[in-house]
């Protein structure tokens, strides 16, 4: 099944968690906030695709890719999110995201990741979920642990995998 396809048929109540809400990216306003407001630390732009890289995939491939902002509890964005088909080795969904540096350390960051594990499984229950960190981006790495994913001996170019 399009991965497109089976995000629009979860139920919308799944999109959402007692800390943020995921919706899918619809105006313009989205887009500015995505590509121009939405900044992260100096430190951490080496660790993912910058949001615009992420919406020109799903535009290019639009049936694979599903950008999203992340919403707080009073629905002020917060991130970006891309749920999207896994590029790598074997057939998973995956998710890139970032949280905004003026929202980083609130745990926003894992209740948008509780929230994409929510969304992709009722998507697909069946299918699993890849993600791919740096090796020296050890908060990632722990954050996915905490998830109940686990390092496996694969590498996406020179990142380390977890699956769940």
């Amino acid at each position: 099944m399009v991965l497109r396809t089976a995000l629009k048929a979860v139920d919308g109540k799944l999109w959402s968690n007692n800390r943020v809400r995921i919706k899918p990216m619809q105006t313009e306003a989205d887009l500015i906030y995505a590509a121009y407001e939405c900044q992260l630390p100096e430190e951490q732009q080496d660790f993912v695709n910058p949001a615009w890289f992420s919406i020109g995939r799903a535009y290019l491939f639009r049936d694979d890719n599903y950008p999203c902002i992340i919403y707080n509890e009073q629905m002020a964005p917060i991130g970006f999110i891309n749920l999207c088909k896994w590029l790598g080795e074997g057939d998973a969904y995956s998710w890139s995201y970032f949280i905004d540096e003026r929202y980083q350390g609130r745990g926003y960051g894992k209740a948008a990741a509780q929230a994409a594990i929510q969304i992709l499984k009722a998507a697909d229950p069946g299918k699993p979920i890849k993600l791919a960190t740096e090796k020296c981006n050890g908060r990632a790495q722990r954050l996915y642990a905490s998830l109940g994913f686990r390092q496996l001996l694969e590498l996406d170019g020179g990142d380390i995998v977890f699956g769940g």
